[in-house]
């Protein structure tokens, strides 16, 4: 079923929430702006913040096309919008060549059309679709080279790409873009202009407690506020790589795998891998420094509900 574009920024927040995305109120703001007015939307933010969520959370609950196109260094336009398909093109000039009397010129014409072009995720996009403008996800464009940025403008600018062969393929309904980066290097300001900017950063404690509802609903409540204590902590200290959001809902899975209600220094050391990713991190936390946030996380928590 296909939804219509929300008409506010309450709708917007409901119709992340029918997808199960727990949105601050600013981000809402940001992306239905993006949606009415019909311009790409620019998330940056840490990695497993949910910048890419967002983008399949809006397909689904509009009943869009979700087309993704993956960055990563030395991603050319033929990978990102179209190639043509050089085999399927000599078969034909061989064919007309053995039939004889091959005019070059209408040849030449011929194999230059719709039926021998491969069609990329931008040019993709860019197709009429019954089921409306579909969601078109250009994730991690930092690992792009700059290059490729911009080639990107005309696609941004206008909502159309330029074949030489064919001429310009434009947009009978823009599709709605969702650009989203690590902010490994930054992202030329020409891009950036044709976009709605939004810093996706780290939840609060009480809107990360939300998502684990949601994303791990058979976490005892106790687990849950002590695992999103204990990642606050974490993401105050200097770590190679800060824990995300995702990063906790899958400790928190590992930890209900594993019958655990709360927390203890041995389920931490024993299950750090699932939240740090790199080895200095988890030497730097597993043992004392872990038995040291535990114990302050816990005081703290007791003292909250002591108010409460």
């Amino acid at each position: 079923m296909v939804a219509s574009l929300p008409e506010s920024v309450d709708a917007t927040l409901r119709l992340l929430s029918d997808g199960h995305y727990i949105a601050d109120r600013s981000l809402a703001t940001a992306l239905h702006l993006a949606l009415a007015l019909g311009r790409p939307l620019f998330l940056e933010g840490e990695a497993g913040v949910g910048k890419t969520e967002i983008a399949k959370v809006l397909a689904d609950t509009l009943g869009r096309k979700l087309i993704r196109l993956q960055c990563y260094e030395g991603l050319d336009i033929s990978s990102a919008v179209y190639e043509w398909n050089y085999a399927r093109q000599m078969v034909e000039i061989r064919l007309a060549e053995a039939a004889g009397g091959a005019d070059r010129e209408a040849l030449a014409k011929d194999i230059f059309d719709d039926r021998f072009l491969i069609k990329r995720p931008i040019l993709q996009a860019l197709e009429a679709d019954e089921a409306g403008a579909p969601v078109l996800l250009i994730d991690e464009l930092d690992r792009t080279d700059e290059p490729f940025e911009a080639f990107l403008l005309e696609v941004l600018s206008d909502y159309q790409v330029t074949i030489p062969e064919l001429g310009p393929q434009k947009a009978a309904v823009p599709p709605i873009v969702i650009i989203t980066s690590n902010r490994t290097r930054e992202i030329h300001d020409a891009l950036k202009r044709r976009c709605f900017y939004y810093w996706v950063d780290y939840p609060s404690a009480t809107r990360e407690r939300e998502i684990l509802r949601i994303k791990a609903p058979n976490a005892p409540e106790e687990l849950s506020r002590q695992v999103v204590a204990f990642v606050h902590e974490l993401r105050k200290l200097d770590l190679f790589k800060l824990p995300g959001v995702a990063e906790t809902i899958d400790w928190t899975h590992a930890l209900v795998q594993l019958d655990h209600l709360s927390l203890d220094p041995e389920a931490i050391d024993n299950t750090l891998g699932v939240l740090l990713k790199y080895q200095d991190d988890i030497a730097k936390i597993q043992g004392s420094e872990a038995t040291r946030i535990l114990n302050q996380i816990k005081v703290e928590l007791a003292g909250v509900a002591a108010v409460v």
